[in-house]
C-alpha cells in the first residue's frame, strides 16, 4: 500500500458534498460514496472530507463490522491490559501530520504490587501511579505511553478484506471523536483472545449516536514578554534528566515550540523543515540506532532501533520497514530544531499549528554519552538561517 494513497486526500472527495446535494444521503451512504472513489482513503482523512469526527464515521458500520465497548474511567486501561494476551500485533498512533505503526509483541510488567491493605495516603499514591500503566507497553517492541482520562470511546472492528482476510482491530478515541490509537491483530492464534475480548468488555447499548464534544479550544501561548527568560534559561541549564523538560515548561507557563524559542544559547538550534527527510536518510546510510516519539495528547508511541528503507511520496516522507513504518507530512512542518537538554541531542519537528509532530533521539547505553555518530549527524542538519529565532526578547 502506498503512503501517499492511504494519506492524501483526493479533489473527488472534497467535491462530495456538491453530488450530494441538500445532504439527503445518510454518513454511511456518503461514506461508501467517498470509499468507492478514493478507496485508499484514511479513516481519518474522509472524517475531515465529510465534516464529521472519524468515531463518527466508524460507527456508521455498528451492527455490521463494528461493535461499541463500554465506557468509564478505568475501561480503556482494563482493555490495553487484557489486549497484551493478543500476541503479534501492529499497534498505531497518529496525530494530524504523522504515523507511528509498529508491529511487534507488546511486553508485560512482571509484577504490579497489590494496593490491597496499603495505608490510605500510600494506597491514593499507589493509584495514581498506576493510573497511566496498563500492565505492560513499557519499552521492548510495543512501547507506548498513555494518558487514559482522554480516551472515551473504544470500538472493536472486524473488517473483511477483498482477498478473504479477516482484520481485527481495537480503535480508541477521545471525546471529540480523535482517534489515540489503534490496535490490529496479526496473528491466528489471538483471534479467540480477541472475540472473548469484544464479549466481554462489550457496550449494553450498540447506538451509533456518541455526541462527541466540540474540539477543545488550544489554549493562547503566552506572550514572550511576560517570560522571565533568563530564569528560564538558568533553569533549562540545571536540569539533569531530560524527562525534566515538562516540568520545566509548565513552571514557566511555556509552549514547547515557544521554549525553542526563549531557550540558552546554542541549546535549540532552528533546523529547515525538510531537514527530518536528510535525517532518516542519514539514519538509514549509517545504521544509526535511534529513538521516534509520536504522539497526540493521549497516547505516545516510542519506536527504538534502526531505520532501513526511506522513501517520499507526494508532501509526505516514509520509513517502510517490515515491522516499522513511520509516515511524516513534511509539507505541513512549519518547524525544526536541534535540542540540547541535559547532556542529550535531540530533534524535534512542529507543523504550522505549532503542535510538536515527531522528535527524534540517539539511542545511548545506559550512562553513556549519545553516540558521535549521532551527534556529528544532528550537528550537519540543514540551519534556518532566516529563522527569526528569540525576535521578541
Amino acid at each position: 500500500m502506498k503512503p501517499h494513497h492511504r494519506f492524501t486526500l483526493a479533489l473527488t472527495g472534497a467535491l462530495l458534498f456538491t453530488a450530494l446535494p441538500g445532504g439527503a444521503a445518510s454518513l454511511a451512504e456518503r461514506w461508501e460514496t467517498l470509499r468507492a472513489e478514493q478507496p485508499k482513503l484514511a479513516a481519518r482523512d474522509a472524517a475531515k472530507t465529510l465534516s464529521v469526527s472519524e468515531a463518527d464515521l466508524l460507527a456508521t458500520g455498528m451492527g455490521k463490522t463494528v461493535v461499541r465497548l463500554k465506557e468509564g474511567d478505568t475501561v480503556p486501561r482494563e482493555i490495553m491490559r487484557r489486549a497484551l494476551e493478543l500476541g503479534k500485533v501492529l499497534a498505531l498512533t497518529r496525530n494530524e501530520n504523522g504515523v507511528l505503526e509498529r508491529t511487534g509483541v507488546a511486553s508485560k510488567l512482571k509484577s504490579q504490587d497489590d494496593i490491597v491493605g496499603l495505608e490510605e495516603d500510600k494506597q491514593k499514591e499507589r493509584e495514581a501511579r498506576l493510573r497511566n500503566i496498563a500492565g505492560g507497553y513499557l519499552g521492548g517492541e510495543i512501547d507506548l505511553r498513555f494518558t487514559f482520562d482522554k480516551w472515551k470511546y473504544a470500538f472493536a472492528v472486524t473488517q473483511p478484506g477483498k482477498d478473504g482476510v479477516v482484520t481485527r482491530s481495537l480503535q480508541f478515541f477521545d471525546a471529540s471523536g480523535n482517534a489515540v490509537h489503534k490496535l490490529y491483530l496479526k496473528n491466528d492464534a489471538g483471534v479467540p483472545v480477541f472475540d472473548k475480548l469484544v464479549a466481554d468488555f462489550r457496550a449494553p447499548s450498540q447506538s451509533a449516536d456518541l455526541k462527541v464534544a466540540a474540539q477543545p479550544v488550544k489554549a493562547q501561548e503566552k506572550p514572550d514578554s511576560e517570560i522571565d527568560v533568563k530564569e528560564f534559561q538558568l533553569a533549562w541549564n540545571e536540569i539533569n534528566d531530560v524527562h525534566q523538560f515538562n516540568r520545566l515548561l509548565t513552571e514557566f507557563g511555556v509552549t514547547r515550540q515557544q521554549a525553542m524559542r526563549l531557550a540558552p544559547a546554542g541549546a535549540a538550534t532552528r533546523i529547515t523543515p525538510q531537514a527530518v527527510r536528510q535525517l532518516l536518510e542519514e539514519t538509514a546510510k549509517q545504521k544509526i540506532d535511534i529513538m521516534v516519539f509520536l504522539g497526540n495528547g493521549s497516547t505516545i508511541q516510542i519506536f527504538s532501533g534502526k531505520v532501513g528503507k526511506v522513501a517520499a511520496s507526494p508532501g509526505w516522507f516514509n520509513v517502510l520497514d517490515p515491522e516499522f513504518n513511520l509516515h511524516l507530512r513534511d509539507s505541513a512542518f512549519a518547524s525544526g530544531w536541534v535540542v540540547k537538554r541535559a547532556g542529550i541531542t535531540s530533534v524535534e519537528f512542529y507543523d504550522h499549528n505549532s503542535d510538536q509532530v515527531v522528535s527524534f533521539f540517539g539511542v545511548r547505553e545506559p550512562k553513556k554519552p549519545q553516540p558521535e555518530s549521532w551527534l556529528n549527524m544532528t550537528a550537519a542538519l540543514p540551519k534556518a538561517d532566516d529563522a527569526p529565532r528569540q525576535a521578541s526578547r
